[in-house]
């Protein structure tokens, strides 16, 4: 590690040599080029200072718009880059465990992107790699670092709704597009890997347990035979959550949670907007019109800044990340039990670590 120069084993303090930890991004994907890198731009404990891109030209665009100084050429060259701390993986779902495990290798910390796998197989071969690398692994799953989630779990701990029961969410968008990725299923394209994700995420952040078992319902599309329409029902001990997540609905995303004396639900819980605030409502159940619901709003912040500082931060203060392994692993399960579900028509039990 040519920034920070202590062996990177968890638990260790690192010692800093910067103020900011230097990152590199396999790929030129949208959603680095137009959420992740410019927000990871403005942290105060980051820096993108490279990218890479199998086609030059393009990592050479990307880094001059963006204000990176180093373009390369192979994911291989950015990877044998002794200034480069840590990588963001926004590759396609498939490449996620390769490549994070040849980052590893070469002594980088890791955010991927969600999913980080396309099966938990894969997904725990990442605890050796972490184990004999010393290096950090997390998922991006960009909510945990955002104030309107880290209020939410405070209320839940404190019992201001009283006790958690349920849980009920809905996340879509429409693209129907074949030559988009997340319609490939070679790729893990689809609802539920894409963004039925977060509700599961969700659910398990909010109950702080694992589903006992799981039922599914899924829709597939015609041609391109990903999930296009997927209905999940998780049944926690301390209650259930029911979520409804498509790719050809339109677009529309709400959480809500609910609890023995009230009720909290979110606005905008996943694609939080970075130039206006944010809000969540407390009901109190009163009435059914509103006038027992209190609105906490939260300044406008960029959810992709902040989940760069809060990996980042983990890594030199040699704390834990926000979403480590394990955590993914159990997600992991949570959307393999729910395909096995709607392939045998059947309650599943996701496995258990």
């Amino acid at each position: 590690m040519a920034a920070f120069g202590i062996h990177p084993m968890p638990g260790f303090m690192i010692a800093l040599m910067s103020n900011k930890l230097r990152w590199g991004v396999l790929s030129t994907a949208n959603i680095g080029l137009k959420k992740v890198i410019p927000a990871m731009q403005l942290g105060e404990l980051t820096t993108v200072t490279a990218i890479a891109s199998r086609d030059l030209a393009k990592a050479q665009e990307a880094a001059q718009s963006l204000g990176i100084a180093k373009a390369y050429s192979s994911y291989e060259e950015l990877l044998a880059d002794p200034q480069i701390d840590a990588i963001y993986n926004p590759l396609p779902n498939q490449f996620h465990v390769p490549w994070t495990i040849r980052a590893a290798e070469a002594g980088k910390h890791v955010l991927c992107e969600k999913p980080i796998a396309m099966t938990v197989a894969e997904a725990e071969t990442l605890l050796e790699v972490r184990a004999r690398t010393g290096v950090k692994i997390g998922e991006a799953f960009m909510i945990r670092s955002y104030p309107q989630w880290l209020r939410v779990r405070e209320l839940l701990d404190v019992g201001r709704i009283g006790e958690l029961r349920s849980i009920g969410g809905f996340f879509s968008y429409f693209n129907a597009d074949p030559a988009n990725i997340r319609n490939h299923m070679e790729s893990g394209g689809g609802a539920l890997m894409d963004i039925g994700c977060y509700m599961i995420h969700a659910s398990r952040y909010a109950f702080a347990q694992e589903p006992k078992r799981v039922v599914g319902l899924i829709d597939r599309d015609p041609k391109m035979h990903i999930d296009r329409l997927t209905s999940a029902i998780l049944d926690f001990e301390g209650g259930q959550s029911i979520f409804t997540c498509s790719t050809q609905l339109v677009p529309y995303q709400r959480i809500h949670f609910f609890g023995t004396k009230g009720r909290i639900e979110i606005e905008i819980p996943f694609n939080a907007p970075k130039d206006r605030p944010t809000r969540i409502f407390i009901d109190d159940g009163g009435e059914l019109f509103g006038s027992g619901i209190t609105t906490e709003t939260f300044p406008a912040s960029d959810q992709y800044t902040l989940q760069g500082d809060a990996f980042s931060r983990a890594v030199l203060e040699g704390s834990e990340v926000p979403v480590p392994v394990e955590d993914a692993i159990r997600n992991m399960a949570v959307i393999e039990a729910i395909f096995g579900s709607a392939a045998s028509g059947e309650w599943v039990s996701p496995r258990r670590f």
